[in-house]
């Protein structure tokens, strides 16, 4: 059996090397330069630099945004609308989809590896609730956190850390729940790294990206609700509706 303290001492370490990676982003200014206007001064050199090694500029962003996702930094939007801009539509949605989801799926793991022992041994009661909840419709309440954002990113995978989630259907269900938003996002990034001078704010497909932005989140909000209520509503057993339908004609069953 290994000492209790070699776990306590790893926890800690993964702690401090998160900490240190944030620290480090912070000093060396990385998060200035990921900012989107500095991307879109860019945008001429990363689109020529993409055209020179698609596959080293790809694998470049796609590493970027998994440690931005896994450490919860707030360059998700900026690294979506650029990453548009420069590889296109498609390129940019399947390797955001799969980073964001990788880099969410990290921090779901270290979450649960430092912080769950000791929350289960505090609250291992109200966590075995919740997991059972979890285990009927955790899918489907993932699914609706993904689709519309209500609570922060990194909030989500703190807490979803905290249960008995499988990682493979944490992992599933995000990249599938997350994908309709990201395609909003990659679709806007493509529009804006089309323009090229003012006049171009009122063409029609960033008119239509930029509406798409503001409607997406209550369409989906929407869609969740009419679906929850569906599932809320009672099944109807035949047999019982049979029974109190003779009960209403005759009276009540004295052998029932």
């Amino acid at each position: 059996m290994r000492p209790v303290w070699t776990d306590t001492a790893r926890r800690g370490l993964l702690v401090l090397a998160v900490a240190a990676c944030l620290g480090a982003a912070w000093w060396s200014g990385l998060g200035e330069w990921l900012s989107l206007a500095r991307l879109k001064a860019s945008q001429a050199q990363l689109v020529a630099w993409h055209g020179a090694s698609p596959v080293l500029s790809v694998g470049a962003y796609m590493a970027v945004y998994v440690a931005s996702a896994a450490l919860s930094l707030p360059w998700a939007t900026a690294l979506t609308l650029a990453g548009a801009a420069v590889f296109g539509f498609w390129t940019t949605l399947w390797a955001t989809s799969l980073s964001s989801t990788v880099g969410a799926t990290l921090a779901f793991l270290g979450a649960r590896y430092v912080f769950r022992d000791a929350v289960r041994r505090r609250f291992g009661h109200r966590m075995a609730r919740l997991d059972e909840g979890l285990a009927r419709d955790g899918a489907f309440y993932l699914f609706g956190l993904r689709l519309v954002p209500v609570f922060p990113f990194f909030l989500v995978n703190l807490l979803m850390g905290l249960t008995a989630m499988p990682a493979r259907t944490y992992f599933w269900v995000s990249l599938v729940g997350m994908l309709p938003g990201t395609a909003v996002y990659v679709n806007a990034g493509r529009e804006l790294g089309s323009l090229t001078s003012a006049g171009d704010v009122l063409s029609p497909g960033l008119l239509v990206a930029m509406t798409l932005l503001g409607v997406f989140p209550l369409v989906a909000r929407k869609v969740l609700e009419r679906v929850r209520s569906r599932r809320a509503a009672p099944v109807n057993d035949p047999v019982a509706e049979k029974r109190h339908a003779e009960e209403d004609d005759n009276g009540p069953n004295p052998t029932a």
